[in-house]
């Protein structure tokens, strides 16, 4: 008998890995978090989707380009991948600093924007996802970080744990524009929440960026 299940491209660690990182860096305040809060906030609940299906679009761009050239570099260049994963941990520990000094407002300290079509909207989703540098980054050092060369293919497993990224932020990102309304009214007056919220945001990326220093010395093998 044909066996019909197909086995998962990726460890359940990498996938657990993943999942984990990505939770953390969807919940670390930056443009997107504050552009749909933003317009949930100002326009109400459509319009905070219909914006984060452009950032979604955006995320799948960012996640073909980076994983098909990406695959071809490691290839030629084994050993650039310690240089992407060292990296990495480099930005994850910088994202992890900027959190805990961070100062200003907070994230749903918000004015409301003009009123926009769907079109508009889901464009400017999408631009502002691509304008974002920390998303170009992140693809590039944080997937090579779970990438296991003896597992096959960079591309399948590169592809399998953004789609796995890209899912946790835009579970996360509903929820938040969703509950943007209750969160801003809850926030007012509340300062020290805003606080507590950037350090123990930048506590928890802190422990990604030690655990992740752990595996650099790991190279490619092809």
């Amino acid at each position: 008998m044909t066996n019909l299940v197909m086995e998962f491209p990726v460890s359940a660690q990498a996938a657990l890995g993943m999942t984990a990182a990505a939770l953390v860096m969807v919940l670390t305040p930056g443009p997107n978090m504050m552009y749909l809060a933003s317009r949930s906030v100002g326009q109400g609940r459509r319009a905070g989707l219909v914006s984060l299906a452009g950032t979604a679009v955006g995320f799948v761009i960012y996640m073909l380009m980076a994983n098909f050239g990406l695959a071809i570099v490691f290839v030629a260049v084994p050993w650039l991948f310690i240089g992407f994963k060292a990296a990495g941990v480099v930005y994850v520990a910088w994202m992890s600093w900027q959190a805990l000094r961070r100062g200003g407002a907070g994230v749903f300290e918000l004015s409301d924007p003009v009123g926009d079509s769907d079109s508009r909207l889901f464009r400017m989703g999408l631009v502002t996802n691509l304008l974002n540098p920390k998303v170009a980054i992140m693809y590039l050092t944080l997937i090579p970080q779970f990438i296991d060369p003896a597992l096959g293919s960079h591309v399948v497993q590169g592809v399998t744990l953004g789609l796995l990224q890209i899912g946790v932020s835009v579970t996360v990102n509903a929820f938040i524009v969703i509950g943007a309304g209750a969160i801003a009214s809850f926030l007012t007056g509340r300062p020290g929440w805003t606080v507590w919220q950037r350090r123990i945001t930048g506590a928890l990326l802190g422990v990604v960026a030690i655990l992740l220093a752990r595996d650099v010395p790991a190279g490619a093998r092809v």
